[in-house]
C-alpha cells in the first residue's frame, strides 16, 4: 500500500491493511476496530478528508474506507461540526471531484457509488442552509468531462434516493425537509439541471453510451416531480426518439418515456401527451411490432405501451365521472385506438413481452364491463382478447415437467396473469366464453389422439378455469341457467367419455384428473359415468401412473371424489379396496424399493378408504370386518417394527423405524377423520377396532429410544379418538400420561398440556378423580423444565419456554374455568399456595401480554370461586397481599406497553379481576385499596376517584378508566 505524500496525522497503515478481503482475521479485526476509533473521533475523520483530497492511496479498498468514515461524520454528526469542519468537507469532496476529471482511467464503479453517496448526503444536509449552490458549483467544475458527468449523474441519483423515492420510509422531518428541497430545487436549479441532462445526451449519444443512459435513467428519476414542459417538448421528445433508433440507447430511452407517460397530471393534458407521443412513437415505425427482432426492446417497448393504455383508462374513468361527456368519448376512442397494438403484443410469442401488456388489457376489460352495451367493434375485440389468451396458455415444447426450474416458475406466474384476463373477459361477456371454450373443446376432443400435448392440455384446462371464471354457489355448476348448465354438462359428458385420459403425458393427465374432480357434482347429475372414471383414478392413468408427481396429486384428488360422492359408492366398494389394497400396505424402512406413494399420499388413501367403508349401506358387522381388514396389518407391523426399535444400534435406522411407527399411527388416525363423533363409530360396529389400536399403539410411549417422534405419534391418536371413543378412551389415559411425564422436554410438555385440556374439557367430573391425581405432577414437571438453565442466546430454548408457560397457564385456566375445580382446591395448601404464586408472576413478571392476559382471567376465577364467605380458607389474605398489588405492578412496569392491542386486552382482564374482587369482598376492598394505593404514590383524590369507579355496575366504565389511570402514572 504505497503513501504518496507524508500526512499530519498518519492512518494507522497496519489497521489499513485488513481492509483488505484477503488479510487475515486479526488484521480485518484490527481494521473495524480502527474504523469504529475514526467513527468516534471528533477530528479522526479529517486524516480520511486529507488523504481524499491529494489521493494519498492508490488502493481501492482504503479510498472506499476513507468515504465511509467521511459518510458516517455527514449522516450522524454534521450538525456538530464547526464551521470550518463543514468547510473542509465541501472542500475536500470538490478536490477529489477535480482529481477525477485528470484521471484517465476513472475509479472503480463501487468508489464512484460510495463517493456518489457522500455528495448526496452532503447535499441534503446543505442545500437549504450552507450550499445553496451546490449544483452549479459541480456543473461548473465538471464541464462535459466524462469522468466529471458520470459522478454528476451517480450523485443525481443518490439524491433521488435520498429525497424522492417512495419506496424509503422516511420520518416526517425528513419528509418535510425533502418537500423544501424538491421546492427550493424548482425554483434555482432546475432548469439548469434539465439543460445539462440535454447537453449531456447530445454530446454523448454517438460516444458514450454508457453515460447516456445513466443520463437518460436521471431523466426518468426526476420527470415525476419536475416541470414537465422542461422535458415533454419538441427537442427533448425528438431527442429521445432519435435515442429510440439506436441499439444500446432504445431500452434506456424506453423506460424514459415511461416515466415520462407514468407522472400524475390533469386527464385531459395526460390524454394530449400520451397521443402525442404515440402518434410521433407510429410514424416513426415502431408500432411495426411483427418486424422487430430485438425481444428485449420489445420488451421495454410492451411496457410503455402499458403505461400508455393504462394512463389512457385512468383518465376516462376521471372523465367519465364529469359531465363532459365529449372529453370522455374521445379518451374512449384514444383507449380503443391502442387495442390493436396491445393485441400484437399479448400475443407475441415472447411471454415477457406478452406479461408486459396485460395489465391494460385488465383495465381495458374493466372499462367494457361498465359499458352499458358494446359495440360490434368492441365484441370483437373481446374476442380477440380472448383467443389470445386461450393461445398463450398453452404450455411451448421446452417446458420441463419432472425437473421445473426459473423458466417454469416464471411460466406458471404468467399463467396466473392470463387467468385474471380469462376471468375478467367472463365478467364482460359469459355467453362469449363459454361458446369459444366449448368450440375449442370440442375441436380439439373430436381428434385428441393426433393432436400435440400443450393443445390437449389449453383445451381441458380452459374447461377447468370456467369454473371459477363463471361462479356457482358451493360448485352447483349443474344446476340453474340451462344455457351455461348444458354447455358444462356436454363438455364433461365428452371429457369422460372420449378417451382423452389415456393421453400419454402427465400435463393432460393431470388436467383430467383436476377438472373431473372441480366438476365432481356432474357425477350426481350423471352417476353412469363413474365406473369409468373410477378405472381411471385406479389404473395406470392414476394412482399406477409412472410419474409419481401425478401418483401423489391423483391420491389426494381421489379422496375427495371419493368424499363428494360417497353416496354413489355402494357397488364399487370392496372392488375399490382390493385394488387400492397394496397402496394401504406400510413400507417397511429396510425395504430399497421406493415405494408408489410417500407415505402423505398414504394418509389420503387411508381417509379414502375410512369413508368408503363409513358411508357404505352393508351392515355393521361387515363395516367391523372391512376396518379391521384396514386397520390389523398396520397394528400387526407396529408391534412388530416396535419390538426392533430397542434393539437397532444404527441412529439412522433408529430413526427410520420410528417414522415408519409414526406413519402407521398416523395412518390408522386419518381412517377415523370419516366418523363424525361416537354415535358413528358405534353405529359401524368400530369401537373395539380402535381401542385394540389404541392397545397396540400405547406401548410405544415406554420405548426408551426416539422418544419425541413416538409420543408425539401417539399423542395425536389420542386427540382423535377422545372424539371418536369418548369415555371409552378414559381407562387409558391415566398409563398414557404417566409415561408422557417421564424425562420430557418444553416441547412434549407443552404437546401434552392440550390433551389434558381437552380431556378436562370435555369429560370435566368424569375425570377428577384422574386429574387430582395428575395434577400436581404435572406441575412438577412443568417447573423443572423451566427451571432448567439454558444458554444467554439460545432464543430457541427461550421461545420454547415461553411456549411452555403459555400451555401451562392454559392448562390451570381449564382446571379454574370448568366444573373440576375442586381439582386445584383439593392439591394441599402448600401445593396451592406454589400453583398461585406461580400465578402471581406470570401475570407481573414476565413481559408477554398473552400470559398475563391469561394469568389474570384465572386470578378473576379463583377470586370468584374462593374469594367469598365460604371461599378457600386463607385465600382472601393472598387476595390482598398479592392479587391486588399485582393488577397495579404488572400494568406499571416499563415492558407493559399500553399501544399493544394483546396488552390492552392484559389491563382489560387486570379490571376485571379488580371489579371481582370488590364485587366479592365489598367496602372491605375499597377500604384496602384507601390503604395500599398511597404506598404507589397516589394522591388521596386518585384513590377516592378510583373507588368510586369501581363502585359502579358498568364494567366498561373501570376498564377505561384504568388505562388512563396507568397512562398517566407512566407520564
Amino acid at each position: 500500500m504505497a503513501c504518496e505524500s507524508a500526512l499530519p496525522a498518519i492512518m494507522d497503515e497496519q489497521a489499513l491493511m485488513g481492509l483488505n478481503p484477503n488479510a487475515d482475521a486479526c488484521y480485518r479485526q484490527r481494521a473495524l476496530a480502527y474504523f469504529e476509533q475514526l467513527k468516534v473521533s471528533l477530528d479522526g475523520w479529517e486524516v480520511c478528508a486529507e488523504a481524499l483530497a491529494k489521493g494519498v492511496y492508490s488502493d481501492d479498498h482504503v479510498k472506499f474506507f476513507c468515504f465511509q468514515v467521511l459518510e458516517h461524520q455527514i449522516k450522524f454528526r454534521h450538525g456538530s461540526l464547526s464551521a470550518a469542519q463543514q468547510q473542509l468537507i465541501r472542500e475536500t469532496l470538490m478536490k477529489w471531484l477535480q482529481t477525477q476529471l485528470m484521471n484517465v482511467h476513472p475509479e472503480k464503479p463501487f468508489i464512484r457509488n460510495k463517493a456518489a453517496q457522500v455528495f448526496a448526503l452532503t447535499f441534503v444536509m446543505e442545500y437549504l442552509t450552507l450550499w445553496p449552490k451546490f449544483f452549479f458549483d459541480v456543473l461548473a467544475l465538471v464541464g462535459l468531462s466524462p469522468n466529471g458527468v458520470d459522478i454528476y449523474l451517480r450523485t443525481l441519483m443518490a439524491i433521488d434516493a435520498e429525497v424522492v423515492d417512495r419506496d424509503i420510509l422516511h420520518s416526517p422531518e425528513e419528509t418535510r425537509r425533502n418537500t423544501l428541497i424538491k421546492d427550493g430545487m424548482r425554483e434555482q436549479c432546475i432548469p439548469a439541471l434539465v439543460e445539462s441532462w440535454f447537453q449531456i445526451l447530445q454530446t454523448y449519444q454517438h460516444t458514450h453510451s454508457e453515460l447516456t443512459c445513466q443520463c437518460l435513467e436521471v431523466v426518468g428519476a426526476f420527470v415525476s416531480w419536475i416541470d414537465l414542459n422542461l422535458i415533454a417538448n419538441d427537442r427533448f421528445v425528438n431527442l429521445l426518439l432519435s435515442h429510440m433508433s439506436m441499439e444500446e440507447l432504445r431500452e434506456a430511452a424506453c423506460d424514459c418515456l415511461f416515466e415520462i407517460v407514468n407522472k400524475g397530471m390533469d386527464p385531459v393534458d395526460k390524454t394530449k401527451l400520451v397521443e402525442s407521443l404515440c402518434q410521433v412513437l407510429q410514424s416513426a415505425g415502431f408500432f411495426n411490432v411483427e418486424q422487430e427482432e430485438d425481444v428485449d426492446f420489445l420488451a421495454k417497448f410492451s411496457r410503455l405501451v402499458n403505461g400508455m393504455g393504462q394512463s389512457l383508462v385512468l383518465s376516462w374513468t376521471k372523465l367519465s365521472k364529469t359531465t363532459d361527456e365529449k372529453l370522455s368519448a374521445e379518451t374512449l376512442r384514444a383507449v380503443e385506438s391502442k387495442v390493436p397494438l396491445m393485441l400484437q403484443l399479448l400475443i407475441h410469442e415472447d411471454d415477457d413481452i406478452s406479461a408486459n401488456i396485460v395489465c391494460f388489457c385488465y383495465d381495458y376489460l374493466h372499462v367494457l364491463k361498465q359499458l352499458p352495451a358494446l359495440n360490434e367493434q368492441q365484441k370483437s375485440n373481446v374476442e380477440a382478447i380472448m383467443l389470445a389468451v386461450m393461445s398463450k396458455l398453452k404450455y411451448d415444447d421446452e417446458y420441463n415437467f419432472e425437473n421445473e426450474g426459473e423458466d417454469e416458475a416464471m411460466f406458471v406466474e404468467y399463467r396466473k396473469q392470463l387467468k385474471m384476463l380469462l376471468d375478467r373477459l367472463a365478467q364482460v361477456s359469459p355467453e362469449l366464453l363459454l361458446e369459444a371454450v366449448h368450440r375449442v373443446f370440442n375441436a380439439t376432443m373430436q381428434s385428441w389422439q393426433t393432436v400435440q400435448f400443450m393443445e390437449v392440455e389449453v383445451s381441458i384446462r380452459l374447461l377447468y378455469m370456467l369454473g371459477e371464471a363463471l361462479p356457482a354457489s358451493h360448485g352447483a355448476h349443474f344446476s340453474g341457467d340451462s344455457a351455461k348448465t348444458s354447455t358444462l354438462q356436454a363438455m364433461m359428458r365428452t371429457l369422460v367419455s372420449c378417451g382423452v385420459s389415456e393421453y400419454q403425458h402427465s400435463s393432460v393427465t393431470l388436467e383430467f384428473f383436476e377438472t373431473v374432480v372441480r366438476y365432481d357434482k356432474f357425477f350426481l347429475v350423471e352417476p353412469q359415468h363413474i365406473p369409468a372414471v373410477l378405472m381411471a383414478f385406479l389404473d395406470h392413468r392414476g394412482l399406477r401412473h409412472s410419474s409419481p408427481k401425478v401418483r401423489s396429486r391423483v391420491a389426494y384428488l381421489f379422496s375427495r371424489f371419493i368424499k363428494t360422492l360417497h353416496k354413489h359408492m355402494n357397488a364399487f366398494i370392496e372392488d375399490i379396496l382390493s385394488r387400492i389394497q397394496d397402496l394401504l400396505e406400510l413400507a417397511p424402512p429396510e425395504n430399497g424399493f421406493p415405494a408408489l406413494l410417500s407415505s402423505d399420499d398414504q394418509l389420503f388413501m387411508f381417509e379414502t378408504a375410512g369413508v368408503l367403508i363409513v358411508n357404505g349401506e352393508s351392515p355393521a358387522e361387515r363395516k367391523q370386518g372391512l376396518m379391521r381388514g384396514l386397520l390389523s396389518p398396520l397394528m400387526e407391523a407396529f408391534r412388530m417394527l416396535l419390538e426392533k426399535l430397542p434393539l437397532e444400534p444404527d441412529e439412522e435406522r433408529q430413526t427410520a423405524l420410528a417414522d415408519c411407527l409414526s406413519h402407521a399411527v398416523g395412518f390408522a388416525s386419518r381412517t377415523s377423520k370419516a366418523f363424525s363423533n361416537k354415535q358413528t363409530v358405534k353405529q359401524c360396529g368400530c369401537s373395539e377396532v380402535y381401542l385394540d389400536c389404541l392397545q397396540t399403539f400405547l406401548p410405544a410411549l415406554s420405548c426408551p429410544v426416539q422418544r419425541g417422534a413416538l409420543r408425539s405419534a401417539v399423542r395425536s391418536f389420542l386427540h382423535r379418538m377422545i372424539i371418536c371413543l369418548e369415555e371409552e378412551v378414559l381407562p387409558f389415559i391415566p398409563a398414557a400420561s404417566q409415561h408422557m411425564l417421564k424425562d420430557c422436554e418444553a416441547r412434549d410438555l407443552q404437546e401434552f398440556i392440550p390433551l389434558i385440556s381437552q380431556i378436562t374439557a370435555k369429560f370435566k367430573n368424569q375425570v377428577s378423580p384422574f386429574l387430582q391425581e395428575i395434577f400436581m405432577p404435572l406441575v412438577m414437571s412443568i417447573f423443572e423444565v423451566l427451571s432448567r438453565p439454558a444458554e444467554e442466546n439460545d432464543q430457541t430454548a427461550a421461545l420454547e419456554k415461553q411456549m411452555l408457560r403459555r400451555s401451562y397457564f392454559s392448562f390451570i385456566q381449564t382446571i379454574a374455568s370448568s366444573s373440576s375445580s375442586q381439582v386445584m382446591a383439593s392439591q394441599g395448601a402448600e401445593n396451592i399456595e406454589r400453583v398461585l404464586f406461580t400465578i402471581i408472576q406470570g401475570a407481573v413478571d414476565f413481559p408477554d401480554p398473552v400470559a398475563q392476559k391469561t394469568c389474570f382471567i384465572i386470578l378473576s376465577r379463583l377470586v370468584e370461586l374462593w374469594g367469598g364467605k365460604d371461599g378457600l380458607v386463607g385465600f382472601p389474605d393472598f387476595i390482598y397481599k398479592h392479587i391486588i398489588p399485582a393488577c397495579f405492578m404488572a400494568p406499571l412496569k416499563a415492558t407493559f406497553d399500553l399501544s399493544d392491542a394483546q396488552t390492552v386486552l392484559t389491563l382489560s382482564e387486570c379490571s376485571l379481576t379488580l371489579h371481582m374482587i370488590h364485587l366479592k369482598r365489598g367496602p372491605e376492598c375499597l377500604q384496602f385499596l384507601q390503604e395500599y394505593l398511597p404506598s404507589l404514590h397516589v394522591s388521596p383524590e386518585i384513590t377516592q376517584e378510583l373507588c368510586q369507579v369501581l363502585q359502579q355496575p358498568d364494567v366498561k366504565v373501570l376498564k377505561n378508566y384504568m388505562k388512563v389511570f396507568f397512562q398517566q402514572a407512566k407520564l
